[in-house]
């Protein structure tokens, strides 16, 4: 877990705001959960990260109402959002696991399961992320990084390539003040930091909420995993 096969080394340019396109390939935990739309087909709702073969950590609150898992399919290897490639897998869902303790209106524990029908098979465009076995002590030396197809400003529609970003870790006490609020993001994805005693990504946070988009001084917030 925790690999980037199709990327030599770990993502090292300049923090930045907006986001960059991101190589195809170089995040193959990246999920697409798509919700079906009468009329439409599939759509893009929310990002999420592949944690083993059949399973898809999320945002609870991408949900909503759909808690149907027959509504629902997961895309992996994907880079475009709209064209899948031959590296590209989807599987319909088996089923939806609630955090039981998810309030709607502080968004608290704002995290939910999905369960895939397919098993899907690895391959260097289809990665799992690796699951931290105690919380990581994070400081803003590592290197971390957010991706997925939402906004990267706030005028701005959403994007068809895959965007990666590197971010700062902001202490949860600089957060909790007044004068600090949360960052648009793509609702479900994945904050991923790279730990190099371990050479391997790990999945350190979900896109949880945010004001506006990519606002100086209104940072994303991000469950903790």
């Amino acid at each position: 877990c925790g690999t980037r096969p199709v990327v030599d080394n770990i993502v090292t340019e300049t923090r930045i705001v907006g986001g960059l396109d991101a190589q195809l390939g170089g995040w193959p935990w990246q999920v697409s959960l798509e919700l079906y739309h009468f009329g439409k087909g599939f759509v893009h709702v929310c990002g999420g990260s592949l944690i083993n073969h059949n399973s898809v950590l999320t945002a609870a609150h991408c949900i909503k109402e759909w808690t149907v898992p027959s509504f629902w399919r997961a895309v992996v290897g994907l880079h475009h959002i709209t064209r899948h490639h031959v590296h590209t897998r989807r599987s319909r869902i088996r089923a939806i696991i609630m955090h039981p303790g998810f309030n709607k209106i502080t968004y608290e524990n704002d995290i939910v399961l999905f369960k895939l029908m397919e098993s899907i098979q690895f391959n260097q465009y289809i990665q799992p992320i690796c699951i931290p076995d105690v919380p990581v002590a994070l400081n803003d030396e590592m290197p971390c990084f957010i991706t997925g197809w939402g906004q990267t400003t706030e005028k701005e529609r959403a994007r068809d390539v895959l965007q990666e970003a590197q971010v700062n870790i902001i202490p949860i006490s600089t957060c909790n003040r007044h004068d600090w609020y949360a960052g648009m993001g793509d609702s479900g994805g994945p904050l991923v930091c790279y730990i190099p005693e371990l050479t391997r990504y790990y999945l350190v946070g979900i896109s949880s909420f945010g004001y506006g988009c990519g606002r100086p001084r209104l940072p994303g917030v991000y469950l903790q995993t």
